[in-house]
């Protein structure tokens, strides 16, 4: 909420405590061992419709907080000496628990307008913000997150299909946090509840049974038609890798371990590849890109620490099968305009990877539209592997294909209910890899259970959304799905990123001009102080918003 500091209009706070308008739906707040969650059920799930902007002076605010704010929606307007006030969580009065939702809203308004330390910090810190539309950069491919066998089975089991399409509105709904990418794998992945594939019969290099779903892709191809019928996500791009062949095809005959694709079934492997591509296409959901395999180097390094599906590659071996079988199989197809992604692995390998896939194959990289990154080791390896990667292939798309947290051995391997500093985290690393030049991003699992599963080989971590598998009637929103939905929620595929350059480290940002001309910009203040931020626009001219410590925003303008 914002207010103007020296008056609180109680009826534009209450406007904006719901969103701006009042066909949003608030979060139900329930405090959780680590922080704060959004409680969605089949009858009740919060929701932001994207908010208008009346004239040119006019901008919109979208704010979360540790303490407690949800895509708490406000406005206020350019070349005004005001300082408007981004007014925190104010816990609820015990006597207003019962009320309804209005009531409780005027008793936060009240509270707010008259309590005046309200904030973790009474310090405040001033910074800057130079947006210049005239200086862009990449353009936006969108975000996302994967939709697993796992996912597939919480859903399954959710006792009302109401709270299903809550799940999937949440995510890809215009009112949800807008999403348009999504990652499933070819086959199983780890986050199944047994390793798979197609084509599992030894010998079979005709893929005889490719013709038709196997029976762990049916209920999942089936939630993801019903996902988008329910959330009317307009240019769904989903993605495809796969984490292992079927065993006879690979050395040591086992889904995982020191295994890698036998030379013999380099055509059979590629041919299973352009085969998914059509099932897919046949049964109703058309395939944007396909990747050359998920994490090579877990079957060349590190099959000591990975029990999952995993198939080892070299770049040297890659580039083989990439430049003589999968490339001129995809591209001599009736599918040939699908983007194909190389890697699909760790920051250390680029750009390493694709200089010696070329010196194997010249110019096998060319067959690659993009390069896919999983966010892992992004803290341990720096900008420099990205900018490297970036000049040696200047004209691929970059991006994120996999994001979650719990696999170090320094983290919870579980679900951290309510972690702001999880949400934080993701910020970080969100800002920091679109300033690189990133494209997009998809994040892994879009829901989990209390364990951080379900997954055959315990692999556990995080995910945006858990699912109360206890009931199978509720699932909780993380701090983690507002964080990502800061970024994804108003910044629509094509976006171009333009300059946004703050006066000092106390404020971390990142600027689009949208389609419609609109500029959104995301503001992330991750210290202990709140901060007062002046607005610059190099056509707009200027206001100052002071916001709380711990929070996330995403300004919106014309």
């Amino acid at each position: 909420m914002l207010a103007t500091r020296g008056s609180l209009v109680l009826g534009f706070l209450l406007l904006s405590a719901i969103g701006g308008n009042f066909e949003s739906i608030p979060c139900k707040l329930r405090d959780a061992e680590h922080g704060k969650v959004c409680v969605c059920t089949a009858d009740y799930c919060d929701y932001l419709e994207n908010p208008t902007i009346a004239d040119d002076s006019d901008f919109a605010l979208i704010s979360s907080s540790k303490q407690g704010l949800r895509f708490a929606t406000s406005r206020g307007k350019f070349g005004t000496e005001e300082v408007y006030t981004v007014e925190d969580y104010v816990e609820p009065t015990p006597e207003a628990v019962n009320e309804t939702v209005l009531s409780r809203l005027m008793d936060r308004v009240v509270a707010r307008a008259f309590t005046l330390e309200t904030r973790e910090s009474s310090i405040t810190r001033s910074v800057t913000l130079q947006l210049d539309r005239s200086k862009t950069h990449q353009k936006m491919v969108g975000f996302g997150g994967s939709y697993t066998g796992a996912v597939t089975y919480l859903v399954e089991n959710f006792k009302d299909p109401e709270l299903a399409d809550h799940l999937y509105k949440s995510f890809y709904a215009e009112d949800g946090i807008g999403f348009n990418l999504m990652r499933i794998s070819i086959g199983g992945c780890d986050f199944d509840l047994d390793a798979w594939s197609y084509a599992e019969e030894e010998g079979d290099t005709l893929l005889s049974d490719m013709d038709q779903l196997d029976e762990r892709d049916v209920e999942r191809v089936a939630q993801i038609k019903r996902l988008i019928e329910v959330s009317g996500v307009k240019n769904l791009l989903i993605k495809g890798a796969a984490w292992s062949a079927p065993p006879w095809m690979k050395t040591n005959n086992r889904w995982t371990g020191f295994g890698r694709l036998k030379r013999d079934y380099y055509q059979t492997w590629a041919d299973y590849h352009l085969q998914w591509i059509k099932l897919m296409e046949d049964n109703g959901l058309p395939i944007w890109a396909i990747s050359t395999g998920n994490e090579p180097l877990n079957g060349i390094f590190f099959m000591y620490f990975v029990k999952f599906m995993s198939m080892g590659w070299t770049p040297w071996t890659q580039a083989i099968w990439l430049n003589d079988h999968l490339g001129p199989t995809i591209r001599n197809s009736e599918f040939k305009d699908i983007v194909i992604f190389g890697n699909d692995d760790q920051r250390y390998s680029f750009p390493w990877w694709f200089q010696r896939m070329n010196k194997t194959r010249p110019n096998s990289v060319d067959y690659l539209d993009g390069l896919s990154l999983h966010w892992y080791w992004d803290e341990i390896f720096g900008s420099s592997f990205i900018d490297n990667t970036r000049e040696y292939a200047p004209d691929k798309i970059l991006i994120v294909s996999e994001s979650c947290i719990g696999d170090k051995p320094w983290q919870a391997a579980a679900p951290l209910l309510g972690s702001w500093e999880r949400a934080e985290k993701y910020a970080r690393d969100y800002l920091a890899n679109i300033k690189l030049g990133f494209h997009g991003w998809i994040d892994w699992n879009i829901c989990l259970d209390e364990e951080g599963g379900p997954n055959y080989v315990d692999n556990t971590v995080d995910a945006p959304v858990i699912a109360n598998t206890t009931t199978f009637e509720e699932f909780y929103k993380q701090p983690m799905f507002y964080a990502i939905g800061h970024f994804s929620k108003l910044v629509p595929e094509g976006s171009i990123r333009i300059d946004a350059i703050p006066s000092n480290v106390n404020l971390n940002t990142v600027a689009f001009l949208r389609p419609d001309n609109k500029i959104a910009a995301v503001l992330f203040n991750s210290g202990r102080a709140d901060l007062d931020i002046t607005v610059v626009d190099s056509l707009r001219g200027k206001f100052i918003v002071n916001v709380p410590a711990k929070s996330i925003h995403t300004l919106l303008y014309n």
